[in-house]
């Protein structure tokens, strides 16, 4: 196979997806694609507005888009290693079909269906385990997060059987275009029938007044290339047990056990079978409950007889029609299922509804019961041998009829693959299988039965056709009919998948509007107080602003393969998250930085005039001992502030240094008055008599003016009085604490000449102090 071609016309724009369909008899990959909606509704806005996008084949030609492996992952339940070697050609050809640069944003699924189903709860998760470590460490496909689904989400999970039949549901109305018609509100969509070998599921959108109440539907949401969402309520139940194989094991065990009770002692155990080919003899071994006799679980041989009529007679309890039904209306086995309305809806079968009308009858697509019950009392009635001789000849010959056959304009295009033992298998159930087909389709779900009054001998059915056709049974107008393809597109629940994946990727009208939800998603309840007041929405989701697993599930979607979190061994948005906080973190501390050292000292200052004033405050109590002419050589400290600061506690210290951090800069306090005042002074005025002359610096004493200088005070002896010279000293804004004995000197009297001889002992200036 060529490896594809970038340039490649047909590759422009194209967007793929990847489903591995995981059953129980092995594995299937199926690659689909797409055109990028965007792209779409830029040359075709008008035409498409009310279209879903149309899923194709992930190849312009060829078959290679598929492609199986068995046997199924639930073999390797004691093994679970082994699954690795399993899925490695599948993920092979998935890498050789999409081209490097689109596989980190291409969806990789791998949805695992019955098989899995019915293994032990620690076998699954240990499986699903092992599967999505391969696919996570071994490609660069679009992978879902860990979640509660699973460790990849709902990217590698076990599906239930509701959820495979409403993926069916969609593929088939995709396929059909169910979706397209949006002219009558009251139209309905196409219903699904499957029906496989353990289990048959229904699907189909109730009548209007039936879906008013909701109850037991699914809501399902897609939206158009033009950004418009339709929404429907779809009902799908599962009858497990129900499928070909398990009815037909149910069935050998209610014969074998009926011949038991009318069985004469020391008889054969031969049981006559009328839904096996005339003269074909089986060795079977019943299924029984552990209370059946012994001789129950014997091995019996069973001998067709061949008769569909007994046949269909003999099978109609085993739909236990009789069981209560709970939530009425039921069809069998007590299943609730909503009234169907057989002449407004149109059912499509697949699965063994195609394979048991078209691979021996030929009588695939449009359901006409009177020739399927011929065809089927004819192949029933011939002996075995004749069939068989028969069916050898047409597959040695290249022509096998409808077993597996494709005509077009009556000329076989393709024969079925088949070898000789498959298709001896299918001959030796077919007739078995096409009588449980009518008894579900007819018994159970409630097709309406046109009987042809000559019975299977007559061979004129005209007036019948005619009365079928009236009834929508015929060609014309087909209530149910079997099909496996439609156009060259299989039919099949990973395309159903595959169309709600590329609805989802077509971009909403309104930016505000939520992402399209998966069905399993969507859970019906009655909204509480907290559910009716929704969260800011943010690019159509809804986020918890709390939540930071939810915010860094939300970006990681957004990142290239290449940088999430399992390539890269750690979480990018985790660390890019930390390394904003740092940065932020250091330029809050490199602003608060100078308004935490302002705050230090200006505590340790009020502690300082915390101290001095208590000084001062014993002074005053103690009145001034001494004169204040006796030297001496205090520590002169500024006077007790108007505020009394010793009733205050230690707390509001801390306070005042809070409200300084976070409040304003210090510029913007300038001027206002604080609980502890500061008063600036300009410097004292030179006196007039202390003029200085000829423009020298220092001033000349006037002749007759007594000059004298104040004893220093002891310690403590300061009056606090503002009119004192010393307080407008202790003011100043050089130091609050000033040591006069290291800065002022006695005058020398004797120095000082009256005769005006312009040299006078220079006074010290305010700022030196």
């Amino acid at each position: 196979m060529p490896p594809p071609n970038i340039v490649d016309p047909w590759l422009a724009s194209r967007r793929f997806g990847i489903v591995i369909d995981a059953g129980s008899s092995g594995s299937r990959l199926q690659i689909y694609s797409w055109k990028d909606a965007r792209i779409v509704n830029w040359h075709h806005a008008t035409e498409v507005a009310n279209t879903l996008p149309r899923v194709e084949k992930g190849v312009e030609h060829g078959e290679d888009w598929v492609k199986k492996v068995e046997p199924g992952i639930s073999t390797y339940a004691n093994n679970p290693e082994g699954v690795v070697e399993h899925l490695r050609p599948l993920l092979q050809r998935a890498n050789d079909i999409v081209i490097p640069s689109l596989q980190p944003e291409t969806p990789l699924f791998l949805l695992a269906t019955a098989g899995m189903r019915l293994l032990p709860p620690d076998q699954q998760t240990a499986l699903i385990a092992a599967t999505c470590k391969f696919l996570h460490f071994h490609s660069v496909f679009r992978i879902d997060e860990p979640s509660e689904l699973g460790p990849c989400g709902a990217s590698v999970r076990i599906i239930s059987g509701e959820e495979e039949g409403l993926f069916g549901w969609l593929a088939v109305n995709y396929l059909m275009d169910g979706f397209n018609d949006t002219t009558d509100k009251d139209r309905t969509t196409y219903g699904f029938l499957d029906m496989g070998g353990a289990s048959t599921q229904i699907a189909f959108e109730p009548k209007p007044e039936d879906r008013k109440t909701g109850k037991g539907l699914v809501n399902v949401t897609l939206r158009f290339l033009g950004g418009t969402e339709i929404h429907h309520k779809v009902f799908v139940t599962t009858w497990l047990g129900y499928g070909t194989n398990q009815a037909r094991e149910r069935y050998v065990g209610h014969l074998i056990n009926k011949f038991e009770h009318t069985r004469r002692p020391g008889g054969d155990d031969v049981v006559h079978d009328p839904c096996l080919p005339k003269s074909l003899t089986l060795t079977e071994t019943p299924v029984h409950d552990e209370d059946a006799e012994a001789h129950a679980r014997k091995q019996h041989t069973l001998v067709g007889t061949g008769s569909f009529t007994d046949c269909l007679a003999e099978m109609a309890p085993m739909l236990n029609k009789s069981t209560p039904c709970n939530q009425p209306p039921c069809l069998f086995n007590g299943v609730h299922v909503p009234p169907i309305d057989f002449e407004a809806s149109h059912f499509i079968g697949v699965s063994e509804y195609w394979y048991s009308s078209e691979n021996i009858f030929g009588l695939g697509g449009s359901y006409d019961f009177v020739q399927y019950e011929r065809a089927a009392s004819s192949f029933c009635g011939d002996d075995w041998k004749t069939v068989l001789a028969k069916h050898d000849k047409q597959l040695d010959a290249a022509h096998v009829g409808g077993d597996g056959e494709v005509l077009k304009n009556g000329t076989v295009v393709e024969v079925g693959k088949w070898d000789k033992p498959v298709a001896r298998q299918r001959l030796e159930m077919q007739c078995f299988k096409a009588a449980w087909l009518v008894n579900v389709l007819h018994g159970g779900i409630g097709l309406p039965r046109i009987t042809d009054p000559g019975g299977n001998r007559s061979t004129e059915g005209e007036h019948v056709a005619d009365n079928a056709e009236k009834l929508g049974l015929g060609k014309d107008k087909p209530r149910f009919q079997t099909m496996d393809t439609i156009g060259d597109v299989a039919i099949s629940w990973t395309l159903g998948k595959m169309v709600l994946e590329a609805s989802k990727e077509v971009p909403p009208r309104d930016k505000q509007q939520p992402s399209v939800p998966d069905p399993h998603e969507v859970k019906e309840h009655l909204p509480s107080p907290a559910d009716t007041t929704p969260a800011k929405p943010i690019n159509g989701y809804t986020w918890d602003y709390f939540d930071f697993d939810d915010l860094e599930d939300r970006l990681t979607e957004k990142l290239p393969h290449s940088l999430k979190p399992e390539r890269l061994g750690f979480s990018i948005v985790t660390l890019l998250f930390w390394v904003c906080a740092l940065v932020l973190l250091f330029i809050v501390a490199s602003k608060l930085r100078l308004r935490f050292r302002w705050c230090q000292r200006r505590l340790r200052r009020l502690s300082i005039k915390r101290d001095d004033r208590e000084a001062l405050d014993s002074y005053a109590e103690d009145g001034m001992g001494g004169s204040i002419m006796q030297p001496s050589t205090p520590t002169i400290s500024r006077p007790a502030s108007p505020v009394n600061y010793s009733s205050r506690r230690w707390w509001s210290l801390l306070a005042f240094a809070i409200r300084r951090v976070f409040g304003r800069s210090q510029g913007a306090y300038a001027g206002k008055s604080f609980s502890v005042p500061r008063t600036s002074y300009q410097p004292p005025r030179t006196p007039g008599y202390m003029t200085p002359v000829n423009g020298d610096r220092e001033p000349i004493i006037s002749p007759g003016v007594a000059q004298f200088v104040f004893a220093a005070p002891a310690d403590g002896d300061v009056p606090s009085t503002p009119s004192n010279p010393l307080y407008a000293l202790a003011s100043s804004r050089n130091t609050s604490q000033v040591n006069l004995h290291a800065t002022l000197t006695p005058r020398n009297f004797g120095t000082l000449s009256r005769g005006g001889s312009g040299v006078a002992t220079p006074v010290p200036r305010v700022h030196e102090y």
